[in-house]
């Protein structure tokens, strides 16, 4: 393969695993589980370019024009980077026959971002300490990414698949 189709590869692997997490979401919402607005991500990000890392709450911080989509885009673009670590530790060879527990490790390891960056930096604290139900959140967050973990598998093996 070239390095554009690796690079797309990984992208798209990324952009997989991140709509298998959405799709989660989505479920989790529908029965009547509160999940993160993506918007606060937005006007998180937002605030990053104005110079601004951390926030006693990120829901009472400023608003950021566009900052709906501005989370969206983020949040696929982490999912993205987060491919690229996977192949980056197992190498390019992983995409062409991608393999269940390298996917779900990588996957459940990158819930550090959420519980020891973002929260924090968001107002929650770290690991979600500064909720009402730390514990609580930490387990579905590390649920989140597990299935971020299936999706990136999922997708690398129907990329895999449909390139035979």
């Amino acid at each position: 393969m070239t390095l554009l189709q690796d690079i797309t590869n990984v992208a798209l692997i990324g952009i997989g695993a991140t709509v298998a997490m959405d799709v989660w979401l989505t479920f989790l919402k529908r029965m009547g589980v509160k999940t993160l607005d993506f918007a606060f991500i937005g006007r998180w990000v937002g605030h990053l370019f104005r110079g601004r890392f951390v926030h006693a709450s990120i829901k009472k911080a400023q608003p950021i024009p566009g900052e709906l989509m501005l989370g969206w885009f983020t949040h696929y673009a982490i999912g993205i980077a987060f491919a690229g670590l996977l192949v980056g530790i197992y190498g390019i060879g992983w995409t062409s026959a991608p393999s269940l527990l390298p996917a779900v490790l990588v996957g459940m390891s990158t819930v550090v971002a959420p519980l020891f960056v973002m929260q924090p930096a968001m107002g929650s604290g770290f690991a979600a300490s500064k909720t009402p139900t730390p514990l609580k959140n930490c387990i579905r967050s590390v649920v989140n990414h597990t299935v971020f973990g299936l999706g990136l598998y999922l997708s690398a093996f129907l990329i895999a698949w449909i390139m035979r």
